[in-house]
């Protein structure tokens, strides 16, 4: 019961949305071949799955998404455990970073295509990008936010900096650094689809453009569907690893 509890908002949203797509279909006055209703949406989604092509893109897309994701995170956090703890040098960093922060990714493509050519590389890279940045400020800020007295005390015991950084100021940054992983999860994966319509050949991206130019609207908006579902999932899990994480520390319930 507890379950259904739980996912029941989820399951009412959905049909919301439905029901809303629905009635815009209906008054809006478009051609089903232009706007296509969730029914007909619905038939090319079922199409893609009994093929079992959609399974092929999406697998391909979930393997580029967690290289630039992982990789991202693992450098953003190791760079702002170092960086919050030099406040010098991150003053100096600070302003080669806030220039670099607003350039979309899309916008580095024309290189990116150039220097790794086309293929996984453009679109992990293009990721990488997306990501790295909202986990890094969140990281920086969180550590210089940590408590003094926590400090004091990795000072008492005199604990390397090592030690400290990974028993003491890691865990009591995680929930500030939780929230630049949830930024970093929709902007990389936003991200992920833009990277593989300019330098991918497979891929839910790639398949998007190859749909729209074979106007097949109806597959378009089931890949936009497909692509929906599994930004939900992928924020559902990161919420629930969050969770696991603080129950470790000793930061939940």
């Amino acid at each position: 019961m507890a379950i259904l509890r739980k996912f029941s908002p989820i399951a009412i949203g959905f049909v919301l949305l439905i029901v809303v797509w629905q009635i815009a279909t209906m008054i809006g006055g478009h051609q089903a071949a232009l706007f296509p209703p969730p029914l007909k949406v619905g038939e090319a989604l079922a199409a893609i799955v009994s093929d079992g092509s959609i399974f092929t893109h999406i697998q391909i897309s979930l393997f580029r998404f967690f290289m630039g994701y992982m990789a991202a995170v693992t450098a953003a956090i190791a760079l702002g455990l170092v960086l919050g703890r030099l406040p010098f040098i991150w003053q100096v960093i600070d302003p080669i970073v806030q220039v670099l922060r607003p350039v979309s990714p899309i916008a580095w493509s024309p290189f990116i295509v150039l220097w790794f050519g086309i293929g996984n590389m453009p679109a992990i890279v293009i990721i990488f990008i997306a990501a790295f940045f909202p986990v890094l400020l969140s990281t920086v800020s969180a550590v210089k936010k940590v408590e003094k007295t926590y400090l004091r005390i990795a000072a008492n015991f005199e604990m390397s900096e090592i030690e400290t950084l990974r028993k003491i100021i890691l865990p009591a940054s995680f929930p500030m650094i939780a929230n630049g992983l949830h930024m970093a999860l929709g902007s990389a994966w936003i991200f992920l689809v833009a990277g593989e319509m300019v330098g991918a050949q497979s891929g839910l991206g790639f398949l998007i453009v190859d749909a729209r130019n074979a106007l097949s609207l109806d597959l378009v908006m089931a890949c936009i569907v497909m692509i929906g579902v599994l930004g939900l999932i992928l924020d559902k899990l990161i919420h629930y690893f969050e969770a696991w994480v603080s129950r470790i520390w000793g930061g939940a319930k």
